[in-house]
């Protein structure tokens, strides 16, 4: 289940206030999975410094969460490490009850936990596409799942699923991943159809290519040629995903729901 690990209290300081201009979100439980690096902390650190109060979902290194806590703590961010498989439905099950015990209520889930397990179709392992596919996509029917009475019974609520160009172009040597980050968008649009007359959001958004650990262990070679293919020239950041997550989970976006935002520098056009 869950391992709560941190809950901290707000600071305030004249630099805490400056950094956090913005704080739409104060009193709004956050809960992002995968959020112990790349994206993932990104989005993480960006819905606290807004003042939400941030679950820090994690499944491998509980230091890391331990690390994007400490970050949040430093500009008075507040929430809690929670480690969890989300690929396990009982194992989400029981997260979330705790959760929902501790706070009450949840108003944001970002759905960010994904892996890879790239090769190509005519050598992938059963066991790497089914891999794939438990955790980027079967995770989020999980921790949808579970939490969609919630949603219901307070009429309200905001679900943003981090997919990928990938799963709207496709990609060679990954029919895994690309399949799973589709069928995400498929989600998606299901979800929001099913859920819009109670005022809850679902959307998601597709990253191109980020500047992450991720990509950090490709090639010069592969780099090049990937950010060559891209409009702009140049790779985005984890801020830039985080920050149109921040929209998503926002007021600014109540009337937007079933939508796939591309941000890859124009990647997919």
């Amino acid at each position: 289940m869950t391992d709560g690990v941190r809950r901290g209290e707000r600071k305030t300081s004249g630099k805490d206030e400056k950094v956090n201009e913005n704080k739409e979100l104060t009193g709004k439980v956050a809960l992002v999975t995968g959020a112990s690096r790349g994206i993932g902390r990104w989005i993480a650190l960006t819905l606290a410094r807004q003042g939400a109060i941030v679950l820090v979902n994690y499944n491998g290194s509980r230091e890391s969460a331990l690390k994007v806590m400490e970050e949040m703590e430093s500009f008075g961010g507040c929430g809690e490490a929670v480690g969890c498989d989300v690929s396990d439905f009982e194992a989400c099950g029981r997260m979330t009850e705790e959760i929902l015990r501790k706070y009450g209520h949840v108003d944001i889930l970002v759905n960010n936990a994904g892996i890879t397990r790239d090769n190509l179709i005519v050598r992938m392992r059963e066991e790497e596409y089914d891999s794939v596919l438990d955790t980027n996509l079967k995770g989020a029917f999980n921790t949808i799942r579970h939490l969609s009475r919630c949603f219901l019974k307070q009429r309200s609520g905001k679900i943003i699923n981090i997919t990928s160009v990938s799963g709207v172009t496709g990609n060679a040597g990954q029919a895994n991943y690309s399949a799973s980050k589709a069928g995400l968008i498929g989600l998606t649009k299901s979800v929001a159809r099913e859920l819009a007359c109670k005022g809850i959001c679902v959307n998601a958004v597709a990253p191109g290519f980020i500047d992450t650990d991720m990509t950090g262990a490709l090639t010069g070679k592969v780099k090049e040629s990937a950010v060559a293919s891209i409009p702009m020239k140049r790779m985005g950041s984890g801020r830039d995903v985080a920050e149109a997550v921040a929209f998503l989970a926002g007021r600014c976006s109540d009337y937007i729901t079933g939508q796939v935002l591309c941000v890859d520098g124009g990647m997919a056009m």
